[in-house]
């Protein structure tokens, strides 16, 4: 197994101390440094630690020494595509808040701004961050198995207003959601 710490506490920028300081509890980075060199064994305790101070899955930590891995190897900016020094491990991006629920919606007739073929990824939440989905895409379930998906327009008390993507939508209304899953990654094949 390969240990992969280092490189995607590079990717996100962090430093040893800032990755230390987010894990919970807090700990040195020396700690980090030791964990992510192979000098410390590196438990499933620690995985679940430096994996939510990173925001990924934790077994995005390790990888198989055979293991064949998606290369990120250039970078679009202001003055068009340029190489990056070193390519790194291109990481799917994880939101902290692995115990929350991840469900996927397919796209198989167009609207709005998805197409055919899309797949969006959206992540659960409970009623304590409903105010955090405000103006954007989400999933809500409805009476019977049913579901709305669109642009959550409008919150007031226990409901919610919701816009389907497209031109001349309706607005739909839902009377004490209990859930919703906020829209975090669109997955399209070119």
């Amino acid at each position: 197994m390969i240990n992969r710490i280092r490189d995607l506490r590079r990717e996100k920028g962090l430093t040893l101390a800032e990755v230390a300081a987010r894990c919970q509890p807090p700990t040195t980075a020396q700690t980090i440094g030791r964990l992510e060199t192979g000098m410390r064994s590196l438990s499933l305790l620690w995985m679940n630690r430096i994996g939510a101070a990173l925001g990924v899955d934790p077994q995005m930590l390790v990888k198989a020494e055979n293991a064949q891995v998606p290369t990120l190897i250039a970078r679009i900016g202001a003055n068009g595509i340029e190489a990056v020094t070193r390519p790194i491990e291109a990481v799917i991006p994880i939101v902290p808040g692995g115990e929350a629920t991840l469900v996927v919606v397919a796209v198989e007739s167009s609207a709005g701004e998805y197409r055919t073929g899309d797949q969006i990824w959206l992540r659960q939440v409970g009623a304590d961050d409903f105010p955090r989905a405000l103006n954007r895409d989400v999933l809500a379930p409805r009476p019977g198995g049913r579901f709305a998906f669109g642009r959550m327009i409008d919150r007031d008390g226990e409901r919610i207003a919701i816009l389907p993507p497209g031109i001349g939508q309706r607005q739909v209304v839902i009377d004490r959601p209990g859930w919703l899953a906020i829209a975090e990654m669109l997955v399209r094949k070119l």
